[in-house]
């Protein structure tokens, strides 16, 4: 397996990974060989074709919008939040759009945004499908993208759209000395090396980065999970789009500050997860920016966990911050590789669940835990949301979605204690588990999977 866990965790916006930061990045790839062929020159226009969940929900998701950015040439990971508005605002106006190249070319979002939510791509869903052209109508450049959960994007062969091409984001070509391409694969190398999870992972992410680097990487990841936290603790107001949901996180902070001091209650604790989750979750449904852990309709879980671990934890430091994202990152990969983190493809368990098994396992690694009760704790963490659908009320990431990462983050905080009260044996493997999700979400309705076509995205409707 050749993931890093720095391709799990990336810096990134709301509200979602395969709807906003994916196309955005599709874009910018595409307006970026546009300019280096010097096709930009002779490009008089540019449209693209949203597929799929992407057709269905990309409105309230912010693709549509995330996509004229990115073709601007600019990444999510760099995008100016306040900057962004007035660049959308003269495309719609002006029905000009300025590529990377600084040539501006003609573009109205009306009519060269289009939505086909009834078109399903053979390979995936979530298609884009993008394509410029000259004055006389001929192609100049033609490509489809795949937006495939968590923020990552692969390219299909520009002969045959329905064959994907080598993915050349996540493709690490230095070895490792500890490959692993399952739970079974981490066990073998913890009981032959003995090393512990964390340090196996470290050991396979120096084929490609210094220890320096790592730690480097992974503060810098933590620091941005807290900022967020931070932003959404003081952020009041109403979130954008239809439903008009408000911000609680700040008032839920307010009340427990309070009540923390003056009330001895047991289970104040998860009051505080809950609201790490809705600060975190509330930046991103309203399009700030957010860590990717591994989607962002699932980026609530972890910083909310990690702040459980740094507040109420004794002797927390940064060295347990730093395996907790090592060990949570190859959990995610091992997902990535093996089933999927595309709500648009499995439902919700592989955004939430897994963020939830993500962080089960990492919290298990730091309070102590054997390999064998991380994995548990991992496996325990997904087991109980095999089936969760992925219906977004209105096409918003806020409803169920805050919600549901608060609930996943206490839930992973039990799964560790499950896991630390056992023995580290189980009947049911990480491995199995990961395979279950998949073929659950495979089977599940598309209605029930992100495209606001079923579930509650249905029933609050009707209401």
């Amino acid at each position: 397996m050749s993931v890093s866990v720095f391709d799990i965790f990336r810096v990134g916006i709301g509200p979602s990974s395969s709807h906003t930061v994916g196309p955005m990045r599709a874009a910018y790839r595409f307006s970026k060989e546009l300019c280096e062929k010097g096709l930009d020159r002779q490009t008089a226009r540019l449209w693209v074709d949203l597929m799929g969940s992407l057709g269905a929900t990309g409105i309230g998701h912010g693709t549509d919008t995330a996509f004229q950015i990115g073709l601007t040439g600019v990444l999510p990971a760099t995008i100016n939040l306040d900057e962004a508005p007035k660049v959308l605002e003269d495309i719609k106006t002006r029905h000009k759009l300025r590529l990377p190249s600084g040539r501006e070319i003609d573009f109205d979002p009306a009519r060269d945004v289009i939505l086909s939510p009834e078109k399903i791509a053979i390979y995936h869903t979530n298609a884009i499908h993008v394509i410029a052209q000259d004055e006389n109508g001929e192609i100049l450049l033609a490509r489809r993208y795949y937006s495939i959960g968590g923020g990552f994007i692969v390219e299909s062969d520009p002969d045959n759209f329905d064959k994907v091409t080598e993915d050349k984001e996540t493709l690490h070509k230095t070895p490792q000395p500890y490959p692993v391409d399952s739970a079974a694969d981490l066990l073998r190398w913890c009981h032959e090396t003995g090393l512990s999870i964390p340090e196996v992972v470290r050991a396979n992410e120096r084929a490609w980065k210094t220890d320096e680097q790592i730690d480097r990487e992974l503060d810098y990841i933590w620091q941005m999970m807290k900022d967020c936290v931070s932003r959404g603790l003081k952020a009041e107001g109403v979130m954008p789009g239809p439903l008009k949901v408000k911000r609680r996180a700040k008032q839920m902070y307010e009340h427990l500050d309070f009540s923390h001091r003056t009330l001895n209650d047991p289970l104040a604790v998860l009051d505080w997860v809950n609201a790490f989750a809705f600060a975190a979750s509330e930046q991103n449904a309203c399009g700030g920016q957010v860590v990717t852990a591994p989607t962002n309709g699932a980026a609530g879980v972890i910083p909310a966990v990690l702040h459980y671990y740094m507040k109420f934890i004794d002797n927390a430091d940064i060295h347990g911050v730093r395996d907790f994202l090592l060990t949570a990152g190859q959990i995610g990969a091992l997902y990535k590789e093996n089933a999927s983190i595309s709500g648009a493809e499995v439902g919700c368990q592989g955004e939430v669940g897994v963020a939830c098994s993500m962080a089960s396992g990492a919290l298990a690694q730091i309070l102590g835990a054997t390999p064998e009760q991380v994995e548990n704790a991992a496996e325990i963490g997904m087991e109980h949301h095999l089936g969760m659908t992925c219906d977004p009320v209105a096409g918003q990431v806020q409803i169920p979605c805050i919600e549901r990462n608060a609930v996943a983050a206490v839930k992973a905080i039990n799964s560790a204690r499950l896991a630390l009260m056992g023995d580290g044996h189980h009947y049911v493997s990480l491995d199995q588990v990961i395979v279950t999700m998949y073929k659950t979400g495979l089977d599940l309705q598309s209605k029930y999977k992100e495209t606001s076509q079923g579930g509650l995205a249905v029933s609050v409707v009707e209401c």
